[in-house]
């Protein structure tokens, strides 16, 4: 479906998150509602990855940190913004975010079995 003929929505959002996503946006060159989407689309597939709820806030609270350290000079620094995009975007490039995620979905998976068994 294309963006101009896709249905939208309008809900309401607290106001850190929609300030946290316009800062995050800034950095990732995307739109404050493109932001959301795609924190949205990556809580999807944590949610349904296997990912425990503590590895979920590990690497949020990873992600958070390093987005802290950037920021400041970041924002006025182009070159910085991308060195920081790259950053984040390596372990998906090189396929170790995905192997990452095959090996605690298989670890999670191990454990249900011998939690059902």
């Amino acid at each position: 479906m294309s963006q101009s003929s896709a249905a939208f929505a309008s809900v309401k959002l607290p106001a850190t998150l929609v300030a946290q996503a316009r800062m995050a946006a800034q950095l990732m060159r995307r739109s404050v509602a493109g932001q959301v989407e795609y924190w949205a689309t990556l809580g999807r597939i944590v949610e349904h990855s296997g990912l425990t709820a503590q590895e979920a806030q590990t690497a949020i609270a990873n992600y958070e940190t390093a987005a802290r350290r950037a920021r400041p000079d970041a924002v006025n620094n182009p070159a910085q913004a991308d060195a920081l995009l790259a950053q984040f975007l390596a372990p998906e490039a090189d396929g170790s975010l995905a192997q990452r995620v095959r090996e605690v979905v298989a670890t999670n998976r191990s454990k249900a079995v011998g939690v059902a068994t």
